[in-house]
């Protein structure tokens, strides 16, 4: 019998960077360089998706991102960002600082991104997910869905706990948790799960053939519990809405986007070639808002492309996004039509969150069929519920709708103090957003990633250099 020699493998080698370079995730708070904002630098081995994760921290503590510079390349990734508080100052609260260290890292690593959701999910003090059934739901959307769809589940005697609902381009994107109305425990039964999907199926089903879906990525029509959630609600929205193809504009959807949204005519997308390196370079010029590169990234990401480097800048009301892309086949954008499903479905995500009409803001002691009340009140006003977020802090529930005429006019802002008088006890805050803004000029930054491409794309070192401007 012949001798059969195998490679040695020496057991210390996958520590082997770790032991180069240092820990494997470096994160350096920097509130000494910029005197209008906190620089967060993160230095670490990459992975798929790691760029998302951080980002995601980031947004999830409510911090607003002014600029960044990303490189992903070679293994390596190092990030710079700048951030600023809720009140637009750079960040003084110890605990936050700590915060974003600890949470981001957590992300070291190819395995631990349920252990940074989980850590994240702490910060935020939602843990809904754990303790309550949760509900996905797509359909084609119509005036009054969400009210039918909050009165469906009071019927079925299900206390909503905690939702957010997404409409775009006449579709529907709904997450919900409930629980039991007598025990406020989670929906375990089968024969009870089977019969609410059904009764809301039917209420869907009233517009359009809909999709009502557990956590996991099919499609098929189910209702589960979920132990853990597997997905951040607001990237999960983001899929739903892709899922149903909410970037397909009907001849007769574009009409009416150009007269009732005006914030479309400020999106621009662009892609080019960057042949000397394989990559695609997407540009995005448009009004700056919070969220704004969560909601790239993650649609970016969710299409199966990687971001290598990237440049993120804004100036006054604008906004300046530039990626350097490849799918994760490590092909670039050659089709056209790859190209423009990649523009349509940038622009959608960056819409998706442009909610024009008015805000209403409501708290009131919590109980069994509040929302489906306080849904049927607007309903019955004439009021179409276009973005919904509930939750619930102990006692008392506190939403947020925006809301529109439903004859498409402006809202009657004497009708909505009328409202309050019908609605009780009920607190009710208005947060008047039907003006357009004005519009700005959108110049294109100084700084661009492809420029520094030319000459220092090869120059990567995962020591930061303080960036002064």
């Amino acid at each position: 019998m012949k001798n059969v020699c195998w490679p040695y493998f020496d057991p210390e080698f996958d520590t082997l960077p770790e032991r180069i370079n240092g820990p494997t995730c470096r994160v350096c708070i920097d509130n000494e360089s910029m005197e209008d904002c906190t620089i967060v630098k993160v230095d670490s081995l990459n992975k798929q998706g790691l760029l998302l994760e951080v980002v995601q921290i980031l947004t999830d503590l409510n911090l607003s991102i002014s600029k960044s510079y990303i490189s992903c390349d070679a293994g390596w990734f190092m990030d710079v960002f700048h951030v600023k508080d809720e009140n637009s100052h750079k960040l003084t609260d110890q605990k936050v600082i700590n915060s974003i260290q600890q949470a981001i890292g957590t992300t070291k690593g190819p395995d631990n991104s349920a252990k940074t959701r989980s850590y994240a999910d702490s910060l935020l003090k939602s843990d809904n997910s754990g303790e309550h059934t949760a509900i996905e739901m797509t359909g084609t959307d119509r005036p009054g869905l969400f009210s039918e769809i909050s009165a469906a589940l009071a019927d079925l005697h299900c206390n909503v706990v905690e939702a957010h609902a997404w409409s775009h381009n006449a579709r529907l994107a709904c997450i919900a948790y409930i629980s039991d109305q007598s025990t406020d425990s989670p929906i375990e039964d089968p024969h009870r799960l089977a019969t609410i999907e059904e009764h809301l199926s039917t209420v869907l089903r009233a517009a359009t053939a809909p999709l009502i879906t557990s956590w996991a990525h099919t499609l098929q029509q189910e209702v589960k519990t979920s132990a853990t959630i597997t997905t951040n609600v607001e990237r999960r929205l983001h899929q739903l809405l892709l899922s149903v193809k909410d970037y397909d504009w009907t001849s007769e959807s574009i009409s009416k986007r150009r007269k009732s949204n005006e914030e479309w005519r400020k999106i621009t997308v662009r892609i080019e070639s960057c042949d000397q390196k394989g990559y695609s370079i997407v540009s995005i010029e448009c009004k700056d808002r919070p969220r704004l590169m969560f909601d790239t990234v993650c649609t970016l990401t969710d299409m199966q492309y990687v971001i290598f480097h990237a440049s993120i800048s804004s100036k006054g009301d604008n906004a300046f996004q530039e990626y350097f892309i490849r799918h994760v086949n490590g092909y670039a954008l050659n089709s056209e039509n790859d190209k423009q499903r990649v523009v349509k479905c940038l622009e959608a995500a960056i819409e998706r969150r442009v909610c024009e009409g008015v805000r209403l803001e409501l708290c009131a002691n919590n109980r069994v069929g509040l929302l489906s009340d306080i849904t049927r009140v607007l309903r019955e006003n004439g009021l179409n519920v276009v973005r919904a977020d509930i939750a619930t802090q102990g006692e008392k529930a506190i939403n947020a709708f925006y809301v529109k005429d439903i004859s498409g006019k402006d809202v009657d802002m004497e009708m909505v103090e009328s409202m309050k008088k019908e609605i009780g006890s009920i607190v009710l805050r208005v947060k008047n957003e039907t003006s357009p803004p004005s519009t700005p000029q959108i110049t294109r930054s100084r700084f661009s990633f492809s420029d520094m491409l030319k000459s220092q794309i090869e120059r990567l070192s995962h020591n930061f250099i303080a960036i002064r401007h």
